[in-house]
């Protein structure tokens, strides 16, 4: 078989493993001198590693998920404390504002200059200042994408910030810090995870290194979901899934996502649901919805991927589609993850999300096109 051309990019450096984080104040004197540390909203939760970076340190904590605001928020706080360098140690909301706020020191201006969709998606063509990421959580792979995103509220929509010039610098991916997740953050988290190694997997973009990347981190979700669901304290599961989280931040920059995103993205700004919890309500659905597609087109090259990824998560060699998502389905309701309707999701809602879903980059790694229809429909099932 021809393998058609492709490129990959990731962050310079990675530190995988338990006790990683510790390295932090070793990694950033050879980035800059002056650091803005983006937290969550309590940073006396990482005290002892905020305390001890070796360089002056300014704290800017991240209070819930990332609108232009609040990235306009930390470039002030950037640039008044003179920062050339910016670390992260968080979830995926403080991540992905640190990297917007690093590439606004390195391009200048404003998030809606460059934020897709509602913005003026304007190329950004300089390197990001350097940003260093701490993931907290296991889900997003916000440690090695090339995208912040941003919700805009006068918009109602979330939308990215895209470049592979945004990629952090260096990544620590310490599963001790994501013991203490609570279950709900680790089972939305997980399956937000899941499904960033899904998505690139069945998209058209996919290539033998994106392959090998989502089929692993697949396996490590199916052994260590649901095992750190119930025990947080459970260091090897903890460990899959952190693993898992950054294997689909890689692939998921080298692939593309697919509807799940699509949708989630746009549900996120209209209603606050949490990323996470949007994409494992809507996982099955898409699914659902796309092998209908790919039947009905006869495409069995994808159709053969979402056969493969059922036999992985199942671990039989002999499981058909519908037995993978008869896994998903089980896995979400043991996870006790809610219906977007609990969100106040409306029936009515379904056809405006489904417009601005179908407009979104996202929509591009879907291994089948869908229409409108097709996308209200998925809505109105995950409600």
């Amino acid at each position: 078989m021809t393998t058609p051309a492709f490129e990959f990019a990731t962050a310079g450096r990675i530190l995988a493993g338990p006790g990683c984080a510790a390295e932090l104040p070793e990694v950033l004197p050879g980035l800059g001198t002056r650091v803005l540390v983006c937290t969550g909203a309590d940073p006396a939760r990482h005290a002892g590693l905020v305390s001890g970076l070796g360089m002056p340190a300014a704290v800017f904590p991240v209070a819930g998920e990332p609108t232009v605001g609040v990235a306009r928020a930390g470039l002030a706080a950037a640039r008044e404390h003179g920062a050339d360098v910016v670390a992260a140690i968080g979830g995926g909301s403080v991540i992905d504002t640190a990297k917007a706020v690093a590439m606004l020191l390195g391009n200048g201006g404003d998030p809606l200059d460059y934020l897709e969709v509602v913005g003026s998606g304007r190329t950004i063509t300089q390197t990001a200042a350097p940003c260093v990421a701490v993931p907290t959580t296991a889900g997003t792979g916000a440690e090695v994408t090339a995208n912040a995103v941003l919700a805009s509220p006068q918009h109602g929509i979330k939308a990215s910030l895209r470049s592979p010039l945004m990629i952090p610098r260096v990544a620590l991916v310490d599963p001790q810090l994501t013991v203490s997740c609570p279950p709900r953050v680790t089972a939305a988290s997980g399956m937000d995870a899941l499904t960033q190694c899904l998505e690139p997997y069945v998209s058209p973009r996919a290539t033998p290194l994106t392959d090998g990347l989502a089929r692993e981190g697949l396996r490590r979700a199916a052994a260590g979901l649901r095992a750190a669901f119930t025990d947080g304290s459970d260091l090897a599961a903890r460990t899959d899934m952190a693993i898992c989280s950054l294997l689909g931040g890689m692939a998921l920059a080298n692939a593309k996502l697919g509807a799940v995103h699509g949708i989630a993205g746009v549900i996120g700004g209209l209603a606050g649901v949490p990323h996470g919890v949007a994409c494992a309500a809507l996982l099955a659905p898409v699914m659902r919805a796309n092998v209908s597609a790919l039947r009905s087109a006869g495409d069995g090259s994808a159709l053969d991927r979402y056969a493969e990824v059922a036999r992985v998560l199942t671990g039989s060699p002999s499981a058909a589609v519908e037995d993978g998502l008869a896994w998903i389905q089980d896995t979400v309701a043991a996870l006790g993850i809610p219906h977007l309707g609990t969100f106040k999701v409306n029936p009515q809602d379904a056809g405006e999300v489904a417009a601005k879903a179908a407009r979104s980059s996202s929509m591009q790694g879907n291994p089948v096109a869908l229409g409108q229809d097709e996308i209200r429909a998925i809505v109105l099932e995950a409600i």
